[in-house]
């Protein structure tokens, strides 16, 4: 079966230890629905920088990852009804979706 990264933009957060607890039980709850699907349930990630030929960028470029994870799904339209569950949306962030290509 196909697997698929999905890269996590923005989002807020949380700054209470409540608030945590909370969207960490949502991450956990979308993770379970999915059951099988979940490859690698993923991490957030802290600063990026970019690399270019000749120099480098501290900001992460226009839409720095948040976060990601790797699921399986039969096609990129199974992938996205995954990514529609997350609760980064909730968060007023966004999903990117992208199949993995063997090689």
């Amino acid at each position: 079966m196909p697997k698929f990264l999905f890269v996590y933009h923005g989002g807020k957060k949380p700054e209470a230890p409540e608030e945590v607890e909370k969207i960490m039980a949502q991450w956990v709850t979308w993770g379970e629905k999915m059951g099988s699907a979940v490859v690698d349930g993923g991490n957030p990630v802290g600063p990026s920088k970019t690399v270019f030929k000749g120099r480098l960028a501290d900001d992460g470029g226009a839409n720095p990852a948040s976060g990601y994870g790797l699921f399986s799904a039969a096609n990129i339209d199974a992938a996205i009804g995954l990514a529609k569950g997350c609760p980064i949306l909730e968060a007023g962030g966004n999903v990117e979706v992208a199949e993995i290509i063997e090689m």
